[in-house]
């Protein structure tokens, strides 16, 4: 295996990762965890998910860039010779770890605290916010896939 073909495989593997288990969380689990448990366990649930889902979110956070610049290297020379799609790749990378963030850094606080406090009101309201937030970065997370294996047209 090359230094490419293995720089490719990692880099895939954490956007698929990511991006995947955000399709089997909003496809999958949302819909069969509210048609099998009550508002408290769901909340529970979904604070015992992102807590694991989360990990492995970061490790794609960190793993992307660092397999992209070398992907640009290896295959570009840098990132003045890479075409438009490598930059709007790029950019969705940055829209979808901002949205990450904000759900980890801002919402699941307030998820936990709800739980923590069986204030069950407000665990929907933050539940429901992260939902919001995860489907707008599944969304940007399904173009940069359709940008990625569309490249031969840019």
């Amino acid at each position: 295996m090359t230094v490419f073909s293995l720089t490719y495989t990692v880099h895939v593997l954490a956007a698929l990762i990511w991006v995947g288990g955000m399709f089997f969380s909003w496809m999958i689990l949302r819909p069969a965890a509210m048609a099998a448990l009550e508002g408290p366990a769901r909340l529970k649930l979904w604070v015992n998910v992102f807590q694991r889902f989360f990990v492995w979110i970061w490790v794609a956070v960190l793993v992307l860039p660092i397999s992209g610049v070398g992907l640009l290297q290896l295959r570009f020379n840098g990132f003045e010779t890479a075409p438009r799609y490598v930059q709007i790749m790029m950019g969705l990378y940055v829209v979808m770890t901002a949205l990450f963030i904000r759900i980890q850094a801002l919402k699941l606080p307030e998820l936990r605290t709800a739980v923590a406090a069986e204030d069950w009101p407000a665990g929907a309201v933050a539940l429901g916010q992260i939902r919001k937030l995860v489907g707008i970065n599944l969304i940007v997370g399904l173009v940069l896939v359709a940008v990625a294996s569309a490249r031969p047209m840019f």
